[in-house]
């Protein structure tokens, strides 16, 4: 038994924080330890406290469990600080980011991680999660921040160079590479594909297909990927039954392969000679190439927009669920197959001084990828420990591909300085260095709308 203090923030998200209620109560080495729930919905919080109870009490966790409506209050002691936050309304607000720029002519390919919608999304969140992290500093300072808010390579940034707290950034995105991976080396390796895995888009159809073929993949299939988080190339590819380096079949496969299958993927795979492990839709945010209101590239490539529609009717779906097995409505058995995204191996790993290999986390470059700056936050390859996380150096990427990370790199950094100073010059040079904005005019007005639009979250500006 590890028993230590982990505190939970987004406890009352109806994905994350049940996934990771789940697993966190169910780990054997955990038991014992404090489990701190904060919210600031405490309408969504008090059902979360109430499942944490009856799964301590019916799984024989052994847990104290508390809830609080602000983080600082749960902080003292704490070891590990799980953070997966967000500005609310999230699907109207990134529905609106997305809008915005199209007053003015211009189409984002994704708008959450990169492109205009990147930088307002990460300034509306980096105030809350320094916050967080200057209270960490008071009331915890030798915790480790596990986050998972998005957009992962601005949030960490803040955090890194704008805090003494040890941060790392879990995403779950290479998972689209193996499922990519599997589905053109299935017949080589004996692997059954879904007869609806049609592409790695973020859909509620398309996501059970594309995890079935990952879990498969993963069974055989071992992939070095590194670059930046949504934004990582495929480095190795080896069969893990007896260490075959399989890049040369899978290219002659995926050569071979419906071209409708991630047609952007496969547009950037032969551009660039290294394979891009995230799928079309959040690959596209980084390109400069997806957002030209005459060629329509978007629809060439068949980039969808995260439907925003569904996921905020299922929203109060899920809470539901999540009211019924507070309150023993519903059997708890299918939570033991709760997925943290990481968090678990992390905490499990880093108490007990444990060793765990994960395969993507996002870290200050410490020499991991030499031919990108020092201190960038970029996803490697880790190793878990009681030392910490440590990166895994994967060498040098192709300059062509490191220019594009180099890029991206120097438009976060911006942006994040912007957020933190309330810096309306750094804001704009962040959405000029862009490469979806292709006008000076256009940058100066799109930032203009954002910052009148969302006042009240961004107070620094003003």
């Amino acid at each position: 038994m590890l028993p230590t203090k982990i505190v939970l923030i987004g406890a009352g998200s109806a994905s994350f924080g049940l996934n990771s209620l789940g697993a966190l109560m169910g780990s054997l080495r955990l038991r014992g330890s404090h489990l701190a729930l904060v919210d600031r919905n405490a309408e969504a919080l008090a059902p979360m406290g109430r499942l944490a109870q009856r799964l301590n009490r019916e799984w024989g966790a052994d847990m104290t469990i508390t809830t609080h409506t602000h983080h600082a209050d749960a902080l003292e002691g704490a070891a590990f600080v799980v953070s997966a936050i967000e500005a609310p309304p999230r699907e109207d607000l990134w529905r609106s980011d997305f809008e915005i720029p199209l007053k003015y002519g211009v189409r984002q390919p994704y708008a959450e991680n990169g492109g205009p919608g990147g930088f307002i999304h990460a300034a509306r969140n980096i105030g809350p999660v320094l916050e967080i992290v200057h209270d960490m500093e008071r009331l915890c300072p030798d915790a480790w921040l596990i986050n998972f808010t998005n957009p992962m390579m601005r949030i960490c940034d803040a955090v890194a160079r704008y805090s003494t707290i040890k941060v790392v950034g879990l995403c779950h995105q290479i998972n689209a590479g193996y499922a990519m991976v599997g589905k053109a080396l299935a017949n080589d390796l004996g692997l059954e594909v879904p007869a609806d895995f049609t592409d790695c888009h973020a859909s509620p159809e398309t996501n059970p297909p594309r995890g079935l073929m990952t879990r498969r993949a993963k069974k055989v299939i071992d992939i070095k990927a590194a670059g930046l988080n949504h934004f990582t190339w495929m480095l190795d590819v080896r069969d893990k039954r007896n260490g075959a380096d399989l890049y040369p079949l899978f290219a002659q496969r995926w050569a071979a392969m419906d071209e409708r299958f991630e047609p952007l993927t496969r547009r950037v795979y032969a551009a660039f000679g290294l394979f891009p492990i995230p799928g079309d839709e959040h690959l596209s945010e980084y390109l400069p190439w997806l957002s030209d209101p005459v060629t329509r590239p978007w629809e060439k490539y068949d980039v969808s927009l995260y439907d925003w529609t569904y996921w905020t009717r299922h929203r109060p779906i899920s809470h539901a669920e999540i009211a019924r097995l507070a309150d023993g409505d519903e059997p708890l058995e299918h939570l033991r197959d709760a997925d943290s995204e990481g968090a678990l191996e992390m905490i499990e790993n880093m108490a007990g001084a444990g060793e765990h290999y994960h395969l993507a986390v996002n870290l200050p470059n410490q020499g991991y990828i030499p031919n990108l700056p020092d201190g960038a936050i970029v996803e490697v390859p880790g190793l878990v420990s009681g030392m910490g996380v440590q990166g895994v150096g994967v060498g040098t990427l192709p300059e062509p591909v490191a220019e594009l990370c180099r890029r991206e790199i120097a438009t976060v950094r911006l942006g994040v300085d912007a957020a933190v100073h309330g810096d309306r010059q750094a804001a704009l040079q962040c959405l000029l260095l862009d490469p979806v904005i292709t006008d000076m005019d256009v940058a100066r007005n799109i930032l203009d709308d954002y910052l009148e639009t969302y006042r009240n979250y961004l107070s620094q500006f003003w």
